[in-house]
């Protein structure tokens, strides 16, 4: 297994379907149906914000994160617009804005790590946190942040092993209607050493 930085272009339809297979539960309300969903994600991914597993020519997972140039997965009107036209993008607008979080400058923020089912449970996803981990060191950030909704029991799990902890929850009130979920806990892990790197 090879882990890199950035997402090859032959990579994008791949990486847009894990991100769906991994998130689509919690967007699938909002971003469906699937055909239109997968055709955003391939639209608004930054390949210069994600870190990759791969073997040969296959992606087994990702992790997405933020910076305050931008997101993994995160496009605006525009690109809803011409996806959704302008009646979905309106409304799918206003939803996410809802779960929208500003860039923390002061921790290095995750924005979804996905690993294909096929080899879940074979350490890739540990492998893939402490890449972001080592990223986070590498840009002088102090902390990760990330968050995991209630019901990714397994997820927030493994987040505990590797050193994360709990730092706040939000519940979504009458959007859970909207996002299938009642809400998320933020969860960091600290880093150590002197992050004085200049953060891009």
């Amino acid at each position: 297994m090879r882990l890199s930085r950035g997402l090859p272009d032959h990579h994008r339809a791949a990486a847009a379907r894990l991100y769906w297979e991994a998130f689509g539960s919690k967007l699938g309300r909002v971003m469906g149906p699937e055909r239109k969903a997968l055709a955003y994600l391939e639209r608004v991914m930054q390949a210069d914000h994600v870190l990759i597993a791969e073997v040969g020519d296959e992606l087994l997972g990702l992790a997405g994160f933020k910076s305050p140039q931008g997101a993994f997965a995160d496009g605006g009107w525009q690109d809803l617009r011409a996806v959704y036209g302008p009646i979905g993008a309106f409304w799918r607008l206003a939803l996410l804005s809802a779960l929208m979080r500003e860039v923390d400058n002061s921790r290095f923020l995750v924005d979804g790590i996905c690993v294909a089912r096929g080899v879940r449970g074979q350490g890739i996803g540990r492998a893939l946190i402490d890449a972001l981990c080592a990223e986070a060191v590498r840009r002088g950030y102090g902390a990760v942040q990330l968050e995991v909704i209630d019901r990714n029991i397994r997820a927030r799990q493994l987040y505990e092993r590797m050193g994360f902890r709990v730092i706040g929850h939000d519940r979504l009130g009458l959007l859970r209607h909207a996002f299938g979920f009642e809400g998320a806990a933020t969860m960091i892990r600290d880093l150590p050493g002197d992050q004085s790197t200049t953060r891009p």
